[in-house]
């Protein structure tokens, strides 16, 4: 079984990325979805938002995960760190799948290179926000707390 840190010190700084990453695709989104309505839902369009190509099949994707991100990061308990870590996985292999489909018909979502670079980043980010943001119990938050100012690590005067 994998072991995932618990109550990790840096908890609030990685809800905060994964927040703003959520923060920016539902932006993503929601723009996404101004500029491309009317147009046909799995368009190949050169609309372009925030830098990356986009269709309104993509822009509806992305207002979904972006306001599921920002639930997942303005949760306190562990729902967030599944989430996170789902989120991850999936743009992880969504991004290498529309890779592979770039340059061909199927490249149902009007992916670019820049929006698989930016969507491979975003997905190292929230696996890695969602290795570090698991929360334990408070019994274990003072285990933890004793283990790391423990004196015997401590160095002599």
């Amino acid at each position: 079984m994998a072991h995932f840190p618990l109550n990790h010190p840096a908890r609030p700084i990685y809800r905060v990325l994964s927040g703003l990453i959520g923060l920016y695709i539902l932006v993503f989104g929601v723009w996404g979805v101004v500029v491309t309505l009317g147009e046909p839902l799995f368009g190949r369009g050169s609309h372009w938002v925030l830098g990356l190509r986009t269709n309104l099949a993509f822009s509806l994707a992305s207002v979904v995960f972006g306001a599921f991100l920002l639930v997942g990061a303005s949760r306190r308990g562990n729902l967030g760190h599944y989430m996170n870590l789902t989120a991850g996985i999936v743009f992880l292999v969504t991004s290498i799948l529309m890779m592979s489909v770039l340059q061909t018909p199927a490249n149902f979502l009007n992916f670019s290179m820049s929006t698989v670079i930016i969507s491979m980043i975003f997905g190292l980010i929230l696996l890695g926000t969602g290795l570090y943001d698991k929360v334990g119990t408070p019994e274990h938050a003072e285990e933890v707390r004793r283990h790391r100012n423990h004196p015997i690590g401590a160095p002599r005067p």
